[in-house]
Parts: C-alpha cells; structure tokens; sequence
C-alpha cells in the first residue's frame, strides 16, 4: 500500500473538512433542536426527536450529494467519539465490575440469540450467510459485527444490505420500546443499563434507549455494551474455523486480524476512563465530557435518520424480517429471565 505524502497531510485534512462541513452542520442544527425538545420534554430526551427528525428530512428530501459525507461522518465517527467521551464517566473498576456482572446475562442471550437464528432461520427458509449475519447482526452489535463478519464468510453484498436493514428496523423500534418496558417494569437505572446494553444489538440505538429511561442509565448501559462488542472477536474466530473447514477458501483469521477486530473506540473509551481513574480528568471537566458527548450522540443519531433507506429495509424482505424480530424478542426475554433470576432486575 502507497502511503500518501506526509507534507499534503493538512492541505488533505483541509479538504476533507470542507467536504464534510455541510451535512456535519446540518446534523448539528437537528441536534441543537432535538436538544430543546428534549429540554421540554425530558422523558423524550434529545435522541429520539433527532432521529425522528432526520427520517423525516429524508422522506421530504434525500440529502444530496454534498450532505452526504457530512451525514455519514456524523452518523459513524461522531457517535464513536461520543462514546470515548462516555468514559469520563467511569473508573477502570467500574468497568471491570460491570464487565463481571454482566457477563452471565450477556453470554446467556447471545447463546440463545444464535441458536435460534441457527434453528429458526433453517425453519423458515432463510439462506445460511444471511441467518448468520441476521443472527450475529441482532446478537452482539448490529452492524458493527455484521461488518465483521462479512468477510469472514464471504458474505454477498445483497445478504450484507439486508441483514442490516432488518437488524436496523429493531433497533429502532428498541429505542421506541425499551424505556417504556423498563418503567413498567420499575427498573432502576442500573437495572435498565443491563437491560439495554444486553438486549439492545446497535450502539446508537443502545445510547439511545439509555438516554430516554434516564441520564444516569447511559454510562452503565455503554459499558455492557462495549463489553458485549468483544465478542466479535471469538464469534469471528469461531466462524473463520468453521468456514475454512467447510470450503477452505475463507480468510484465515490471523492475530493481526484479530487485533483489528477490536474497535477503535473501545480503546479510547478505556484511555478516557483510565485518565479518570487516575484523577487526570477533573469533576468538572467530567460533567462537560459527559453533555459534550449526548449532544453527539443526537447528532450522530440525526445523521443515522437521514441516512435510512426505508426501500432497503421493505425489499429485506419477510422471512429475514421475521427472524430478526424472532431473535429480538428471544434475546429481550432471555435478558429479563436471567436478570429475574440472579436478582439483577431489581439492581440498585
């Protein structure tokens, strides 16, 4: 691979800027007003107004061409750094203890989510790489791991849009849902971070589920999350082995390979949250992280309501739509029973 010049490096990032610019402000702008909304109606927060918002801009007009990259910048690389931003808000020890207490919950849906996309997709007919991506898709992180896993198993292009759209489509309906699940069911913010960052399968969608049941929910809710996004790693190795067994043309999973499974901004949260553990980030400048990154979290999510391909997700098709959200619900109910079970759904 050429590199590029090094000298050119700001004339490059200059122009990257500037190409960015306009959809990123547009974004910011839904932000700001979701914000607002969000002020009058705390129930609601910031989140779903921006993303409704931005569904709505794209029904009444698909952003252009010189949105677009704006648009999707905002949608992918603003909503990570919101997250590194989040680990301002805990210590390495919190983390290791949400990791702990997670960890039974996590494994136990994500068992069940696989088994029954294996069995359940078999049932109803869907194809094998579009099952499996449906399956890791709703199981783990939503598209973050179908992209994972696409090249593990050589997946189509086709299998790869639809798996996404379908996952897609529950996320959103788990923000609409969750919180309301949650307060019916009492839970406290602890118990609706578990909830949340085990049963919801995308990050956006985990961060804003969290942020409507309550502020304080967010910040455990992306900690279970983030571990839950681990398990891209041994799901990839697994499926590696499995697919060169089966056709022996797959893409070895080397430990380079491995390494770039884990996502960058995982590592930033955990340097964010060591700087904090250590005392380096103050009280204060931790409050301003924290609304710095759920300001971004609405505007990575009015970049996500724009970018939605509603044609997308209707061509997805019944059968995979039905499995996703057989799998959805598997893994909500798995969630609360083993939460009910081991005392963690009435979590302090």
């Amino acid at each position: 691979m050429k590199l590029a010049p090094l000298p050119t490096l700001p004339h490059r990032l200059a122009a990257r800027g500037v190409e960015v610019l306009p959809g990123a402000l547009l974004c910011a702008a839904i932000a700001a007003v979701a914000t607002v909304i969000g002020g009058f109606v705390p129930l609601v927060g910031s989140a779903i107004p921006a993303v409704v918002i931005g569904v709505l801009v794209a029904l009444v007009r698909k952003p252009g061409a010189a949105l677009s990259p704006g648009i999707g910048y905002s949608s992918k690389f603003v909503l990570q750094c919101a997250v590194v931003l989040l680990g301002a808000q805990l210590s390495l020890a919190s983390i290791v203890s949400v990791g702990l207490e997670s960890l039974p919950v996590m494994l136990s849906s994500l068992t069940v989510c696989l088994l029954g996309a294996w069995l359940i997709g078999r049932a109803l007919g869907v194809e094998r790489d579009l099952r499996v991506l449906v399956g890791v898709g709703t199981g783990i992180c939503g598209a973050s791991a179908i992209a994972a896993i696409s090249p593990v198993i050589r997946a189509k292009s086709a299998d790869i849009a639809y798996a996404i759209s379908t996952v897609f489509l529950f996320n959103i309906l788990a923000v609409l849902a969750f919180p309301a699940i949650g307060h019916a069911l009492g839970m406290s913010p602890h118990a609706f971070g578990l909830f949340a960052g085990t049963a919801v399968n995308d990050t956006s969608s985990v961060v804003a589920a969290a942020s409507v049941f309550s502020a304080s929910a967010l910040g455990f809710a992306v900690v279970v999350k983030l571990v839950r996004t681990l398990m891209i790693i041994p799901i990839s190795v697994g499926l590696a082995v499995m697919e060169g067994r089966r056709s022996g043309t797959a893409e070895r999973m080397t430990p380079a390979r491995v390494l770039k499974l884990v996502p960058w901004f995982l590592v930033g949260f955990l340097v964010v949250a060591t700087l904090t553990s250590v005392g380096a980030v103050p009280a204060v400048a931790a409050d301003v992280l924290t609304q710095v990154s759920v300001f971004l979290v609405a505007m990575a999510l009015a970049g996500i309501g724009m970018s939605t391909d509603l044609r997308a997700i209707r061509s997805a098709g019944l059968r995979p739509l039905i499995l996703g959200g057989i799998l959805s619900v598997l893994v909500a109910a798995t969630t609360l029973g083993v939460m009910a079970l081991t005392g963690a759904l009435a979590g302090n």
